[in-house]
């Protein structure tokens, strides 16, 4: 999962003559969901969004040492497919990206969790897969540009084992989620573990 993130005094979303989502001081934050992705790249990427530290402290005036948590500002996240794209040539080629109801499946889950963790009213967003305006007043200029980390070789081999034993056994396997539960279903964890092999 990538996110270029623009520090802003104010930011909106529009999908022709409409309005659909505007911020003011905050952060607003471009979302790219890539086919491997899952719901340990969701936890990631919310923790980080929500904790980077962008902004200065107003009583001290110390830089980059603030979130949008700390603070109490706004984020407003835009899905674009595009951040994960190839060129082919001069023509760009999105088949990294996952698509559809999957897709914004996770993006939904990522801006809930934030919601969960931050505050509803705080975490805005555009509207998934339709052509929208996104205009930025960018603070700074400030943009970074961050993506949820790689499996290592060695979660990659133990999830693959997990794979096989479930395969023997037909229960369902997972990571353990932060409430102790398991995420996801053994056929979605072994597709995820073949396709990062």
């Amino acid at each position: 999962m990538k996110a270029i993130i623009q520090r802003v005094t104010c930011a909106k979303v529009t999908v022709g003559d409409e309005l659909v989502s505007s911020i003011g001081r905050g952060l607003c934050v471009l979302v790219g969901i890539s086919s491997d992705d899952n719901a340990s790249d969701v936890e990631w990427m919310a923790r980080k969004l929500l904790n980077l530290r962008l902004f200065e402290n107003p009583s001290t005036g110390k830089r980059w040492s603030e979130s949008v948590v700390d603070l109490q500002l706004e984020m407003l996240c835009v899905s674009q497919f595009t951040l994960y794209h190839r060129l082919k040539g001069n023509r760009p080629d999105f088949s990294r990206a996952m698509q559809g109801p999957e897709a914004q499946q996770l993006y939904e889950s990522l801006l809930q969790r934030m919601r969960n963790e931050y505050a509803m009213e705080r975490i805005l967003d555009g509207r998934f897969g339709a052509m929208m305006q996104v205009h930025v007043v960018n603070d700074g200029p400030v943009t970074l540009e961050i993506e949820s980390p790689v499996p290592s070789e060695y979660e990659r081999q133990k999830l693959q084992r997990a794979c096989e034993r479930n395969a023997k056994s037909d229960k369902p396997v997972g990571r353990k989620g932060t409430d102790g539960g398991a995420e996801g279903t053994s056929g979605k964890v072994c597709k995820e573990s073949e396709s990062s092999s």
